[in-house]
């Protein structure tokens, strides 16, 4: 029974040492050539002038991106969730170790217990939050691509080759 104790607290302790993070692909900044020889200060002008007209035609500002981060949020409760399951689980098996004549065992083996079901719940609420920050990304990404469009059209039209 100690041999099943130790495997089932290294068990535990690799779940919640264990941690995944979402990565994620931002939509790059297009670059303009000045292909009709324009000097650095007419670029800059022109740079300058497309970015506001490219904000205001669509609403978006590359400059202020949305600061949504689900997951982190997430994150930081997951420790307290897990400590209190296996509170939890430890004074139920306590209560079941007293009735069965070994109390540190019953509070050893649901501490273990009640880890396990917290790490579950972690898990599925971090894969949630994930995936509500994947549909945010997303969302952020595709409002840039819309303003990097309107850009590289002013930027056209003033004489740059855009890529």
């Amino acid at each position: 029974m100690k041999r099943s104790i130790e495997t089932l607290s290294v068990i535990v302790l690799g779940s919640i040492l264990f941690h995944t993070d979402v990565s994620l692909a931002q939509v790059a900044e297009p670059f303009a050539y000045p292909s009709q020889g324009q000097s650095q200060e007419q670029q800059q002008q022109d740079h300058y002038a497309c970015y506001s007209w490219a904000k205001q035609q669509t609403g978006v500002d590359p400059s202020q991106p949305d600061q949504i981060s689900p997951a982190t949020a997430a994150q930081s409760s997951q420790q307290g969730q897990l400590l209190r399951a296996s509170a939890t689980g430890a004074l139920l098996g306590t209560v079941g170790g007293a009735i069965a004549g070994n109390t540190g065992e019953g509070a050893a083996i649901g501490a273990g217990v009640g880890a396990l079901a917290g790490l579950f719940r972690e898990r599925e609420e971090q894969q949630q939050a994930e995936q509500a920050q994947v549909e945010a990304t997303q969302g952020e990404n595709q409002r840039l691509q819309t303003y990097y469009q309107a850009w590289t059209a002013c930027m056209e039209g003033r004489g740059y080759s855009v890529q």
